[in-house]
């Protein structure tokens, strides 16, 4: 059994703004095509960032989806929502918040209100998931991920903890519902913390550095970094020389076409048309 090999590490793009609470750097598509690791079509990386307290929570007011789903970790912080569909919820520090846009959703996200009152860091990840084809237009819903759900696993040798989101890994299976075979874990490792597990050769496997610095099969990954690994191996090793959190995203492509327009991501250009005209026609429903 053979290592996976590091195709390239990107260091975080320049961040902007996402209306007026999350400050992010696009890993996806800005830096890695979503071509080249699908099923994962966008990655947004908030940076552990200070905000002052606020009267007025800051956020993302109402917008369309389909086709696709968003995965929030909330690393620190909270983040609150609310869609056309009349859902509304909460996701706090070591939490997640699945959404399946599906056929077509509306939502606003926000910080939390008593976050935002108080204030304090906040730091994030927003990752797009595509649909397949087939399930491109089923019925929105959402997985409320809560620190109870989450698979935590003690590390050997007192390495650290994995938190299991999605798939299966270390002989483990995350709580998360997928419409196609994703992986998805992070890991606190201490420092001197070491580790190793396996992945399919052929998913395609990125790791997040949000904190620290670790060695990944002999190759250094700093801060705020992103390692693409290459499809020529099973297993990954990582060590840490500092106190570290990775994440770890790794899934089976999809091999179908993608074609994207801002909020909407289906397989050809008449589909996003009709998303268009449908969002127009008022059909993904209503929200202030």
């Amino acid at each position: 059994m053979t290592y996976k090999s590091i195709e390239n590490i990107f260091q975080a793009p320049g961040h902007h703004w996402v209306g007026d609470g999350f400050k992010v750097n696009n890993f996806i598509p800005t830096v890695i095509p979503m071509v080249r690791i699908s099923p994962f079509v966008m990655l947004d990386y908030g940076a552990k960032t200070y905000f002052p307290p606020s009267d007025k929570p800051k956020g993302v007011g109402s917008h369309p989806h389909r086709g696709f789903e968003t995965v929030t970790i909330a690393y620190k912080g909270k983040v609150a929502h609310h869609d056309s569909k009349g859902n509304s919820g909460i996701i706090g520090q070591g939490e997640v918040q699945w959404m399946t846009a599906g056929s077509g959703i509306l939502h606003k996200e926000y910080h939390e209100e008593e976050f935002s009152k108080t204030g304090g860091d906040f730091q994030m990840v927003q990752l797009w998931v595509n649909l397949p084809a087939k399930d491109k237009m089923t019925e929105p819903k959402y997985q409320a991920l809560t620190r109870e759900k989450i698979v935590k696993h003690p590390l050997e040798n007192n390495a650290g903890t994995m938190e299991l989101i999605a798939g299966n890994l270390n002989e483990l299976t995350g709580p998360a519902f997928t419409f196609s075979p994703v992986i998805l874990a992070s890991f606190h490792l201490v420092n001197g913390g070491l580790t190793e597990f396996e992945i399919p050769t052929n998913y395609n496997t990125a790791a997040l550095v949000l904190e620290g610095e670790v060695i990944i099969n002999d190759d250094k990954v700093g801060e705020n970094k992103m390692a693409l690994f290459s499809n020529d191996g099973e297993k990954i090793k990582i060590e840490a020389s500092l106190d570290s959190i990775v994440l770890i995203m790794a899934g089976q492509p999809l091999d179908e076409p993608i074609f994207s327009y801002g909020p909407f991501l289906m397989n050809t250009r008449e589909e996003v048309i009709q998303a268009i005209e449908d969002f127009n026609a008022g059909k993904f429903g209503e929200l202030e």
